[in-house]
């Protein structure tokens, strides 16, 4: 599971609105929607976000192991 919420973080320590990534620097704002719900980006992405706010990987995203799946229960037992 990944994160985004450093990126938010990042952008308002640096003074960068979401308008200026837009209008300024052509990211979509399709891509500013996936970031804000946490979706899938590509590494492209993450490299030009990386480059326009003068940061790492690390200032942008979080990466979380994904919840254990729920057991599976074996219904084909007969009793």
């Amino acid at each position: 599971m990944v994160s985004y919420e450093r990126l938010w973080e990042t952008m308002k320590k640096k003074g960068i609105s979401q308008y200026y990534l837009i209008h300024y620097c052509k990211v979509s704002s399709s891509q500013i929607d996936r970031l804000k719900k946490n979706c899938y980006v590509s590494t492209h992405t993450i490299e030009k976000l990386c480059f326009l706010l003068e940061c790492n990987v690390e200032d942008i995203m979080t990466v979380y192991p994904d919840p254990e799946p729920p057991a599976v229960s074996d219904s084909t037992s007969q009793n």
